[in-house]
């Protein structure tokens, strides 16, 4: 216990070696941010088995979900204005500083930004932030209170509701949080909206005969299991009478039913990747069914042939086979075509939103609803142009070919 015993030291030499360690602790935790951050870049974690930079930080350097959480946005910021790992180093920002900056940061003020708010506290850093990017204030909302806001209660008679104060004016609603409070108990805690009250009461009224009581927590114990029953039908085909077989498809990667019931109840519903060390990746989010010999080279959609990978690891997996530059190439490919079918699909609305403004103006001519609708199709092809002029489109649309129909014939007033 000596090394952390320090009741020996006079008052100077105290100071010092505090302001020393300060400074070591500083220059430790740029570093450990630098290394952080190249890990991250690296996915060093998906070999090791973790889906994700921050399963590795909590599970296996056992750091707390919150400080991984800062260290991990603060090193992820810091990649991209390196300048930071100085000034962490430095003392000039810490963590706190680094995480609450970076929503705002960008190539052409970081520089001056990251000076402004050098050697700040947080919340000197957020009142800079306020002036120089202000928001909305909020809405000032007058809330009916009870005269006593009881504490939150494990043991809420049944059919009872706990109430949550709120907080002050301007800010954010509580997250959802669940808290244990006994063996096999817990607490949860979380705001709703008058929708989300108006479902409940409604399945209580629903569940009156089989639940009289209309406690809240076996409420949404059943919602639970009907939510749960459904997703597994549609994410691994689960049925209590389950068909023989289905037609076979002509496309290769498609995973038929009986094959995804066998293998998410194979593998657990739990990711299957394995590291060199034999750990198995514990996701159990964002699972996808993996052929394990890819589908390029032949694989299979067969029971023996289908696995489940969280998306990381299905992704780490194709880059090992295929290459981190094509996959990179075919993800770019992927993005590039999503945004194609974005834009054609906001030009198609452009112009349905065109010629449906161009009915109206018909109608008042005299057209019938029908011939307005068919002459106003013509003017999907020119959705930028004037009413006017999408209105002289659509009159061609009754005119004999060879003619055109000269604008004081049409009266848009």
């Amino acid at each position: 216990m000596r090394g952390h015993s320090f009741a020996h030291l006079g008052n100077p030499d105290l100071r010092s070696r505090l302001v020393s360690q300060v400074a070591q602790d500083r220059a430790s935790t740029a570093t450990l941010v630098a290394l952080i951050a190249e890990f991250d870049a690296r996915k060093l974690y998906l070999p090791e088995a973790y889906p994700s930079m921050f399963a590795f930080c909590v599970h296996e350097l056992h750091l707390s979900e919150d400080s991984a959480l800062k260290r991990i946005r603060a090193a992820r910021t810091a990649r991209q204005f390196p300048v930071i790992f100085e000034a962490l180093a430095g003392g000039r920002l810490n963590l706190s500083g680094v995480v609450r900056l970076t929503p705002y940061l960008t190539r052409e003020n970081a520089d001056e930004l990251l000076t402004a708010a050098a050697r700040h506290t947080r919340t000197e850093i957020e009142e800079l932030l306020a002036r120089r990017f202000p928001r909305p204030e909020p809405l000032a909302m007058v809330q009916a209170l009870p005269a006593t806001a009881p504490g939150p209660n494990p043991d809420l008679a049944p059919g009872a509701w706990g109430q949550v104060a709120p907080g002050p004016v301007g800010e954010p609603a509580p997250r959802a949080k669940v808290t244990p409070v006994a063996a096999e108990r817990s607490l949860l805690q979380l705001a709703i909206g008058r929708s989300f009250e108006d479902k409940l009461r409604y399945a209580q009224d629903l569940l009156g005969h089989a639940l009289p009581c209309g406690d809240i927590a076996r409420v949404l114990e059943r919602g639970l299991d009907a939510l749960i029953e459904k997703l597994e039908r549609r994410k691994f085909a689960a049925t209590p009478r389950p068909r023989p077989s289905e037609r076979p498809s002509s496309n290769p990667r498609h995973v038929p039913a009986q094959v995804k019931r066998a293998v998410w109840e194979r593998d657990g519903g739990r990711c299957t990747f394995v590291s060199d060390t034999g750990r198995r990746c514990s996701a159990r989010r964002m699972l996808e069914f993996d052929h394990v010999e890819a589908v390029a080279r032949g694989g299979r959609a067969s029971v023996a042939g289908i696995r489940l990978r969280c998306r990381a690891h299905n992704q780490y997996a194709a880059e090992c086979a295929f290459g981190a530059d094509f996959m990179r190439h075919k993800r770019d490919e992927a993005r590039r075509q999503a945004e194609a079918r974005r834009q054609e699909i906001e030009a198609q609305a452009r112009a349905r939103a065109a010629a449906e403004e161009v009915v109206a103006p018909l109608r008042v001519l005299g057209f019938r609803a029908d011939e307005a609708r068919r002459a106003a199709a013509l003017c999907e092809s020119i959705p930028d142009a004037s009413l006017e002029d999408r209105v002289r489109r659509a009159l061609s649309y009754f005119q004999p070919r060879g003619r055109t129909v000269a604008p004081a014939t049409i009266g848009l007033g």
